[in-house]
């Protein structure tokens, strides 16, 4: 038997898009002799399709599809992922299907078990889950039929459920497990995903075919890496990060085993690639074609910018410098460098002007008050609305160039230099964005060597460092990421070391802070724990010990 793995990038509810596409894939692994062929989790409406799945027309649309791909199915079986209607009355109304189609027909269907509601899961609030529990026969073969999070619980040991679904199957003696996943991208969830399969194939001892989608979906990346693992525990092929794919495997080679196949993991690659798929599919999805932002001469905005040529080509994004009467004369010129370095279309438009006249205006209320962090916020400020101006003129879409670092202490202001379509930065720490500067000029440099090497300021008064009102970066980073990936207390992170009074400023910040995340643009999710729908925690919360 020969199994095609099909991982592409859908478009949430472009039901004639994802439709289009699954057909032609069909017709590819029909021409290269394949038996079957298996699509994502939800691969007709595109995943996660949250609230629209309370739509009763998006549902029969979803049937339409399924309906489409049965009368394509002639000679060939199709694993599609897609909603299906509970016709009990009792529950959800809906089940996370995936569907066995061949020769016009419906050889089965196995709906999801283990519906996740951890960090940007949220099924449960749509889906009712399976209670029953059936292999495929196709061919001659037994298939366990599994939907992504359902091997996610090996012998019952994820404590998170109470049963096993693949344990559930085995009595029915399955040739091979069939996964179909829609898999969300962090830097080091590929490593995790080949460990969750390897445990299911050591514990099952037959071969395991698991196929992810890939691209961006607003904040969610998909990064597809696409596993095939023989039953002696190795990895006989793992499919291209980032990239539309159809391989075909021979089931008795897979099940031989003798080959190892993995796709490199380092982590800022990794970043750097599903940095550019997540601006690319932004504005393709929604049907944008250029770019703007703000180019200061510092490492953040610099960085956005070579992402977002990467992405969307040169010629679409375009950059405005807006210096003010703090900004240095290095950081100007290291703005206009990079933008030649890139060929992207420039302006400059001095910002003392504008603030010159917001302070004229306030003049009278502001008699007798010293300089301070409103007059720095009124010169962000104007940036912001300049910005939005030439955005809203010419449509290009505003890029949010905010670190991780600085969002999540607040270190930006509101309707300044948090604005924005999409943030591109606002999951990457500021050493990790060093990281990436480094990265882009490994083939020469791009980013001018100064941006990388000077200190990092806001430059909205004299001499300012950011230093003056942060801990260096290099802390800075540490604390933050064991107190939000690692969700370390403050008494956790005492006795790891961190100065206490640090530790206090440092989480009062966060904490305070909270309402300004969430005014913030979507931020592209690169790590197990970003900023936006995995990460609830109230605004109004008290939490320093």
């Amino acid at each position: 038997m020969k199994i095609a793995l099909a991982q592409l990038d859908y478009h949430i509810g472009n039901f004639e898009g994802n439709l289009e596409k699954m057909l032609g894939y069909v017709e590819q692994a029909r021409a290269q002799g394949a038996d079957l062929v298996c699509f994502g989790e939800l691969a007709t409406c595109g995943y996660p399709p949250r609230d629209f799945l309370e739509f009763d027309d998006f549902i029969r649309r979803s049937y339409t599809s399924i309906e489409a791909l049965k009368a394509a199915s002639s000679g060939i079986g199709i694993v599609v992922g897609s909603p299906t209607r509970n016709p009990v009355v009792e529950g959800k109304d809906l089940y996370n299907s995936a569907y066995f189609l061949y020769d016009g027909e419906v050889l089965g269907v196995q709906h999801k078990t283990l519906l996740p509601t951890y960090d940007i899961f949220d099924e449960y609030r749509y889906f009712e889950p399976a209670t029953e529990f059936k292999t495929v026969e196709f061919k001659g073969k037994r298939i366990a039929l599994s939907v992504c999070e359902d091997i996610w619980n090996v012998g019952n040991e994820n404590p998170l459920y109470t049963i096993c679904p693949l344990d559930e199957m085995m009595a029915e003696k399955p040739d091979f497990i069939l996964n179909i996943s829609a898999s969300p991208f962090s830097y080091d969830h590929a490593a995790v995903r080949i460990h969750t399969v390897r445990a299911n194939v050591e514990r099952y001892k037959i071969p395991l075919f698991y196929t992810n989608h890939i691209g961006a979906q607003t904040d969610i990346i998909f990064d597809g890496g696409s596993i095939v693992m023989s039953p002696d525990g190795q990895v006989f092929d793992e499919m291209p990060y980032f990239e539309e794919c159809l391989r075909v495997y021979d089931l008795e080679e897979v099940t031989r085993g003798g080959r190892t196949a993995e796709q490199p993991k380092e982590k800022v690659q990794l970043m750097h690639d599903a940095l550019v798929v997540g601006i690319r599919d932004y504005f393709r999805k929604l049907g944008f074609k250029k770019a703007i932002l703000g180019l200061s001469g510092g490492i953040d905005s610099a960085v956005t910018a070579v992402l977002a040529a990467k992405a969307l080509g040169q010629d679409n994004v375009r950059v405005l410098l807006l210096p003010s009467q703090f900004s240095s004369d290095h950081s100007i010129n290291d703005a206009r460098q990079l933008a030649v370095n890139l060929g992207m279309q420039y302006d400059i438009i001095p910002i003392q002007p504008v603030f010159a006249a917001f302070e004229q205006a306030l003049q009278a209320q502001f008699a007798g008050t010293a300089f301070n962090v409103t007059e720095e916020n009124i010169q962000a400020r104007t940036r912001g609305t300049l910005l939005m101006a030439m955005s809203n003129k010419f449509g290009n879409i505003l890029l949010n160039t905010t670190n991780k670092s600085e969002m999540a202490v607040g270190y930006g202001t509101l309707y300044g230099d948090m604005c924005g379509g999409i943030s591109v930065l606002g999951d990457v720490y500021k050493m990790e964005v060093y990281a990436l500067a480094e990265y882009l000029n490994k083939d020469g440099e791009v980013i001018p060597q100064n941006t990388i090497t000077k200190p990092p300021s806001a430059e909205l008064r004299p001499d300012q460092k950011d230093t003056d009102s942060l801990p260096p970066y290099e802390i800075l980073d540490q604390v933050l990421y064991q107190y939000i990936e690692n969700r370390k207390g403050p008494r956790k992170l005492v006795e790891m070391g961190f100065d206490e009074a640090l530790v206090a400023r440092v989480l009062r910040m966060v904490n305070m802070n909270e309402f300004k995340r969430e005014q913030a643009a979507p931020v592209l999710r690169v790590s197990r724990k970003g900023f936006g729908m995995g990460r609830r925690v109230p605004i109004v919360g008290k939490y320093l010990s």
